[in-house]
């Protein structure tokens, strides 16, 4: 072989490495009250590393699932096919209790165990679109006693069955929602699916949903127009009697990235589903799952944020560069350990609103109340900040970076899907501001979380005092509060972030947090971190080990 086919100074392809050794995501699952389910999360991130849970994601990423309408006869199926990867993911994360594990064992911590092991299942993140939706189903379902009765187990049960069946005749069920149409896309109260009574006390719907993800679930919550207004409704795929119900799939959308989940365009003509809560509640009754599925979109930006560090600090501390390692060079260690801060924030509010979530569905209202205003504002910014963090991370490794075998670009166009599912940048913000309006008693508690880092360093200190005048800035213009909501729902969950570290984050970490995103030295990228920073111990907790 000639010398010029000699391969030096490559980086081996990372494999092996456990998402459970982030130090700050197993230092928040204690701290939140997860301790219990420390072993749990560990084992579940040594069988994602795994050569054969790795290979399924590829796989199920790669061979995109396929919609067939009709049989080889002309019979109307409205079936589509998966890679057979993709069911063994959904298989795994289902044994594990990723869709539903909190509600058939409530104990304290549950849902920030769960969130953990969200965050280690990073083989393929797709197929984690129905097992949020499952997860969430759960409490808003219950405002139906008596379908609640009759699916929460098999909501919670950890079989799973991928076969189009009557749902009450499986060992074991998924759940989807479909709320979006055309003309209105968030503005869910503009749908104009409709919903007319039955005789038998069931409802018939008629309209076109835009988007419905993971459509071969065996139920879905949709919203439809009752007579009396925007209502809830429960949704089969095969209704009691063995019939197909009459949910079309009229197509697949070709998405930027997620390619491993079928999201699909819905046309429901005339289609059996049943009343869930009272009529015209609809949105009051799926709001429970919106907000845990936006809990989801929250720690999966923190995802994205720690394995995209983590490539970028595995590749710079193998790969040589003008005589040096490039870990070892001082601009690319500012890079890593921007990247690293901005991962560790996230992670840390994302999993603190896991906890305020565990609390609240076991009737905490302070707990609830936080969640309320923080979570949509965490929401937000850590999912707005996922994707500007995943091109610098891709950018660490150059143009192996670009190339998919990398798995750099999968991350990248996974990235802004965050910020887009269940409510966009706008719409985040904007329940924000909703919040402050309808629960003006969050800001009280919002203040006295942040009080607990009071006194401990004047930027956090400053940051607050300027939130504080922000709020009760706002006043009644709805048009200029609305202008600023934004940097409304920024600016909290940053003091989240900053008080968290102050109160229980590495010295380090903080003092680079505060001293960029609070005290402003700091550029428009990564890697612009003032000087005098302490940058060891900031990167050192984020290398691979082993």
């Amino acid at each position: 072989m000639a010398d010029t086919h000699i391969v030096t100074n490559q980086v081996l392809p990372l494999e092996g490495f456990n998402p459970a050794s982030s130090p700050v995501l197993i230092e928040a699952l204690i701290r939140e009250g997860g301790q219990w389910g420390v072993d749990a999360v560990t084992e579940l991130g040594a069988l994602s590393a795994s050569q054969q849970v790795q290979r399924w994601g590829q796989l199920a990423d790669r061979n995109r699932p396929v919609l067939h309408t009709h049989d080889v006869v002309g019979n109307r199926i409205d079936e589509v096919e998966y890679d057979p990867a993709y069911h063994e993911l959904m298989r795994a994360a289902i044994a594990h209790g990723l869709h539903a594990a909190p509600w058939a064992d409530p104990r304290p911590g549950a849902h920030v165990v769960r969130g953990a092991q969200t965050g280690v299942w990073t083989a393929e993140p797709g197929h984690m679109c129905p097992i949020s939706m499952t997860y969430a189903v759960v409490p808003a379902l219950r405002n139906n006693a008596e379908l609640a009765k009759t699916y929460e187990p098999l909501l919670t049960s950890r079989v799973y069955d991928p076969e189009l069946k009557v749902p009450a005749a499986k060992a074991g069920i998924t759940a989807g929602m479909s709320m979006t149409e055309k003309q209105g896309g968030s503005d869910v109260r503009a749908g104009t699916t409709q919903a007319v009574p039955n005789a038998d006390g069931s409802y018939a719907l008629t309209g076109h949903k835009w988007f419905t993800s993971a459509p071969m679930c065996d139920v879905f919550l949709v919203l439809a127009q009752a007579p009396g207004g925007l209502s809830c409704f429960f949704l089969p795929r095969i209704l009691p009697d063995g019939t197909r119900n009459r949910m079309r799939l009229q197509r697949l959308k070709d998405k930027l990235g997620n390619h491993a989940n079928a999201s699909s365009e819905v046309e429901y003509d005339g289609a059996t589903a049943w009343l869930v809560g009272q009529e015209g509640r609809g949105v009051s009754v799926i709001i429970e799952m919106v907000n845990l599925t936006r809990l989801d979109c929250a720690l999966g930006s923190a995802t994205s944020m720690r394995m995209g560090l983590a490539r970028a600090t595995y590749h710079a501390a193998h790969r040589k560069a003008f005589g040096a390692y490039l870990i070892d060079q001082p601009l690319m260690r500012n890079v890593l350990a921007d990247l690293a801060v901005e991962a560790e924030a996230a992670t840390m509010v994302a999993m603190r609103m896991a906890g305020a979530t565990d609390k609240a569905v076991r009737g905490d209202e302070r707990e609830g109340l936080l969640r309320r205003l923080g979570l949509a504002a965490t929401k937000y910014w850590v999912c707005k900040r996922a994707t500007p963090h995943a091109a610098e991370a891709m950018e660490c490794l150059g143009g192996n970076g670009y190339i998919e075998d990398s798995l750099m670009p999968r991350l990248y166009r996974e990235a802004p899907l965050m910020g887009i599912w269940e409510g966009s940048g706008n719409v985040s913000a904007l329940d924000t501001l909703r919040a402050l309006a309808t629960a003006p008693q969050s800001v009280d508690v919002l203040f006295d979380e942040l009080a607990g880092a009071a006194g401990q360093d004047q930027r956090l200190d400053s940051h607050v005092a300027a939130l504080q005048t922000q709020l009760a800035g706002l006043g009644s213009d709805l048009v200029a509060a609305q202008i600023q909501a934004r940097k409304v729902a920024e600016d909290i969950c940053l003091a989240l972030q900053g008080a968290l570290l102050v109160r229980h984050g590495h010295p380090a970490v903080a003092e680079a947090f505060l001293a960029t995103r609070l005290a402003h030295q700091w550029g428009g990228a990564f890697g612009t971190l003032p000087a005098g920073l302490d940058l060891g111990p900031i990167i050192e907790r984020a290398l691979v080990k082993g």
